[in-house]
């Protein structure tokens, strides 16, 4: 009897403490939901608004986790007026207006518990240029404990002037103004004349643009391990999301009868103009730039005499084979984490080595690039497009940006010894079928937003619906199939590496095995357990480990989060922590309506021997992000194909591996 009684007094307390949790977890999300909500105008929460008066940033410093250091530190900013006004344009790559963003996400990151943090944020709320206040957030939102379980809404609807044309934004405050609701068509930029204009679909996608600016939040160029974990392979993470951006670029240019980017070369002119047809929100148009412009210098950021010598000191790492730390010793990159080594440097980020040397590539050239509008400060435009992670992947520049930097991660790569058969074989392992269940068809949806934020706002003022829709590319849901023959006799961990690629380049011939495999889209990444003998695998298109789905929109969290408080239900929005990753509407190219021939492989690797993490089957959504802080593969990005192959028929003859060609048809 007594153990009954025990067990029930158990389980309730287990129903009692998840209770908890859950009403918790709710009452986060609302106060995140009303911070950013209107982040251009007053709280519009009674709790939040009280606190930005009455809250005390120095009150009692117990509750910081660092002393209060960076809290004194910002207060002291603002006391000395230095930090930068409201209603005024916010660039991460603005040193000083980083630097500020960076002060508040420190306060932020070290308080100890959430009516500290709240506090914190609903304070300097009112204090800190909006923009800042933004990115603080939800840098802090990613990246803190107490904030694990909380969902931030889409930003394209928190700051919609960087994701919809200015066009719309004014038909926007006309309707606003009148009091009339409206739904507005978004187009692409550019018109036909501009055969850009046939891939513009995918640079301004949202959800891509959304899972390029999170992914930078999620791994801040800026990070130190003091803020309390370190970014595992953080470089190497930036070489692969931007690999896999460029070729996927060229793989849409192919469907669309274009030639690949071409890579962007200092001592040539950019044949391709670009106008953004967006508006900041406080500070005019972003700049455009016109067709066939030498590159010049930038007043206050680099000459490009700087950028080619900091080039070759990079090439010249990859040539000797290590790179030269700031105390002269040297770190050797002839291995598997060589990548991760050279994507901190030509990044750069605060990991890399020696930053006085080898500089920052990448982001020094965002800015060059960014800036050849209006290189030494004639006019006072504002920053371009290239300029915010939000924006750049809008201008084709970006990814020809990006295919100059991706070649000095092949001339490494290619520097790197071939695969032998024993790095590639699973010993017992034979798959005996791939293939897709399913046409592979991808077609054009509508996709509606609120633009509710992008409007001035007053509380005498009531809110009118407001949005627009753009079209999107989608595609059917498919299925792969695989067959796997397990001979161990016992159960084996296997991970499976689903890739593809154009089987034809933009003239119709194929492409090599090496050239493929270096351009291949990796489309799906997961852990089974295989038993002995055969298992048929079904693997769904939308559980692909490198996509995420679309965010619930702004609204729609904000009901959710209201009726969970209000009801004491559970807040399920689990599957939207995170937007690191492509959306999953969008895993593959568009292809075209006669069926352009696509190359998918798929390579089942030794599981035990790849695994970083513990139960690595029990893993679904980590490929970009890692677990916990630890990516839980060990292998290298793109293993299989991340080294060159001399002789293909090495790679084919493995029976763990299987090859097929489909079709993509747009319809």
């Amino acid at each position: 009897m007594r153990t009954a009684i025990l067990f029930v007094a158990v389980a309730l307390a287990s129903v009692l403490s998840f209770a908890a949790a859950d009403a918790s977890n709710a009452q986060k999300q609302h106060d995140v939901n009303f911070l950013l909500w209107k982040v251009n105008e007053d709280l519009r929460d009674d709790k939040l608004k009280g606190l930005s008066t009455s809250f005390n940033p120095e009150g009692d410093l117990s509750h910081y986790d660092d002393n209060g250091a960076a809290v004194h530190r910002l207060v002291q900013e603002y006391k000395d007026h230095r930090l930068l006004e409201q209603k005024h344009w916010f660039s991460l790559f603005n040193e000083r207006q980083r630097e500020e963003a960076i002060m508040l996400f420190e306060v932020l990151i070290h308080c100890k518990d959430w009516d500290t943090l709240v506090g914190n944020a609903a304070y300097w709320r009112h204090i800190m240029n909006e923009g800042e206040f933004v990115y603080a957030i939800y840098v802090t939102v990613i990246h803190h404990p107490l904030a694990e379980h909380v969902v931030l809404p889409p930003l394209y609807e928190v700051t919609p002037h960087m994701f919809t044309n200015s066009e719309v934004i004014q038909e926007a405050y006309h309707a606003k103004m009148t009091q009339t609701p409206g739904k507005f068509k978004s187009s692409f930029t550019g018109t036909k004349k501009n055969k850009e204009q046939r891939v513009a679909y995918f640079g301004e996608d949202i959800g891509m643009n959304t899972h390029h600016v999170v992914w930078h939040m999620e791994f801040p160029f800026w990070w130190k391990d003091s803020y309390g974990h370190k970014l595992d392979r953080k470089g190497e993470n930036f070489y692969w999301v931007h690999n896999q951006l460029t070729h996927r670029f060229d793989a849409e240019r192919i469907s669309n009868y274009l030639e690949p980017a071409e890579e962007l070369d200092w001592h040539k002119s950019i044949e391709e103009g670009f106008a953004p047809h967006t508006t900041y929100k406080y500070g005019g148009q972003f700049p455009a730039r016109p067709d066939h412009l030498e590159f010049e210098d930038v007043d206050g950021v680099a000459r490009i005499r700087d950028l080619v010598i900091i080039d070759s000191r990079i090439r010249d790492a990859i040539a000797h084979g290590y790179v030269v730390k700031e105390d002269g010793t040297h770190i050797d990159i002839n291995n598997d984490h060589g990548a991760d080594i050279l994507g901190d440097i030509i990044e750069s980020s605060n990991y890399s080595p020696n930053v006085h040397y080898y500089g920052s590539l990448h982001n020094t050239a965002h800015m060059v690039l960014g800036r050849q509008a209006d290189p030494h400060g004639k006019f006072g435009l504002p920053p371009g497009v290239m300029e915010h992670f939000e924006t750049a992947t809008r201008d084709p520049g970006f990814f020809r940006l990006h295919k100059y930097m991706d070649n000095i991660f092949r001339e490494h790569k290619d520097s790197l010894p071939p695969y032998k058969t024993e790095h590639l074989l699973f010993d017992g392992i034979v798959v005996d079928n791939f293939g897709v269940d399913g046409a592979l068809e991808t077609y054009w949806e509508d996709f509606e937003y609120s633009l509710i934020n992008a409007v001035d706002d007053t509380l005498e003022v009531e809110d009118v619906e407001i949005s627009t829709y753009v079209p999107r590319m989608a595609h059917k849901e498919f299925e792969y199939n695989i067959d796997i023959k397990n001979n161990k006799g016992s159960k084996s961990l296997a991970t499976i590496r689903i890739f593809g690629w154009p089987h034809r380049d933009a003239n119709g011939e194929p492409l090599s095995f090496d050239e493929g495999r270096w351009v291949a889209l990796e489309l799906d990444k997961f852990w089974v357990e295989l038993n002995p003998g055969n298992n048929h695998i079904v693997r769904k298109s939308s559980d692909s480990g490198v996509t995420v789905p679309d965010v619930p929109s702004f609204k729609d969290i904000m009901d959710r989060t209201e009726a969970a408080l209000k009801g004491g239900g559970n807040l399920d929005l689990h599957e939207y922590e995170s937007a690191t990753g492509m959306p999953n509407r969008f895993l593959i190219p568009k292809g075209n309506k006669n069926g352009m021939e696509f190359d998918l492989i798929v390579c089942v690797t030794d599981g035990k021997a790849d695994a970083a993490i513990d139960n690595l089957h029990e893993v679904h959504d980590f490929v970009h992000f890692g677990h916990h802080g630890t990516y839980p593969d060990k292998r290298p990005h793109g293993y299989p194909l991340d080294r060159r192959y001399d002789d293909a028929r090495v790679f084919h003859e493995v029976p763990n591996y299987k090859h097929t060609i489909v079709k993509i048809f747009h319809r």
